[in-house]
């Protein structure tokens, strides 16, 4: 394994935990978050289930709740985006 490969894969299971903690408010709304990706320009790839697919206040929750929270821990996440 290089190191870049241990970097991105430490980075992914930081972004994995920090989601997974974050989960719990979005599943109390009716919906939920799931990780899809983290590429190497700190692009997080996430899709919406339940309740937020459709729901104007997701891109909200995605930016100010989502992105602002990985930036805050993880200084290498650049955007969070929806697929």
């Amino acid at each position: 394994m290089t190191p870049a490969t241990k970097s991105d894969d430490r980075l992914r299971r930081e972004v994995a935990r920090i989601i997974s903690e974050l989960r719990p408010a979005v599943q109390g709304d009716g919906g939920d978050i799931e990780l899809v990706d983290v590429n190497d320009r700190g692009i997080v790839s996430v899709r919406l289930h339940g309740a937020c697919i459709g729901c104007p206040s997701s891109g909200i929750t995605l930016k100010l709740g989502v992105e602002q929270t990985l930036k805050d821990h993880l200084p290498e996440i650049t955007e969070v985006i929806c697929v």
